[in-house]
């Protein structure tokens, strides 16, 4: 099982538009990104995306466009889902799954495109192409949000998406003891968003979590481009 960091940026991306801090400065010169967040798994010769970001076109092309089988969602905003209609004209439209009540938002953004919509039980395995997959809920008030667990070959790789750190028990110990723990982390540690973790609140979630590796995404640009612990656009694993 193969993993790309297809982006790591918020609902902005970084650099973001018209800004002069020092880390958009530092990323306009460098020419780094962050676009906004999203991945592809790889199987079997099978790929997956977990969430659709509005920059998928570029995503695809940068890691060779490969025929996408099959996209999860997290939840319904924008920056999550909103490259979808980038299949027009592509390829068929990938079947899509997600917790019930994410696919009612989603299904009403998308009320113009038709296309497979599988609605998955948070909590209960599905298998695609080789892996478990599993929906569980996290914390991103007002907006219904669920992470996701991968399973294969006796690996596991969890994904927060967006939320902060006031999770259930039952999503606690599924993200447990991972192999790679993807967390949100959108603020550094002076800045607190109720929907969201800064940095120290997604670092002590990972300590707390116990996972062999960690990574941070979803950042804004706020967050410097050398702290420990970050994702990079382009990052690959393989387990």
């Amino acid at each position: 099982m193969k993993v790309t960091v297809l982006g790591t940026g918020d609902t902005v991306g970084t650099p973001r538009i018209g800004c002069q801090c020092e880390n958009c400065k530092f990323a306009l010169s460098e020419g780094k990104e962050r676009l906004r967040t999203s991945f592809l798994i790889e199987n079997e010769n099978h790929h997956i995306l977990i969430d659709t970001s509005p920059d998928l076109r570029k995503q695809l092309l940068l890691y060779s466009s490969p025929h996408i089988d099959a996209v999860l969602w997290t939840h319904g905003h924008y920056d999550h889902i909103a490259g979808y209609n980038e299949f027009y004209r592509v390829q068929a439209f990938p079947p899509a799954y997600a917790a019930d009540r994410a696919m009612d938002d989603i299904e009403g953004f998308f009320h113009f495109l038709h296309f497979e919509k599988n609605r998955i039980i948070p909590y209960e395995s599905f298998s695609l192409f080789g892996m478990n997959f599993k929906f569980v809920e996290v914390n991103h008030p007002p907006m219904y949000t669920c992470g996701v667990v991968v399973e294969c070959d006796g690996k596991r790789i969890g994904f927060t998406s967006d939320t902060n750190n006031k999770l259930s028990n039952e999503t606690l110990e599924a993200l447990k003891d991972c192999d790679i723990l993807f967390l949100d982390a959108l603020m550094p540690p002076s800045v607190h968003i109720g929907k969201h973790m800064n940095y120290k609140e997604a670092l002590d979630l990972a300590k707390s979590l116990s996972p062999k590796e960690f990574r941070f995404i979803h950042m804004s640009h706020n967050i410097p481009f050398n702290w420990d612990n970050i994702a990079s656009d382009g990052d690959i694993f393989e387990i």
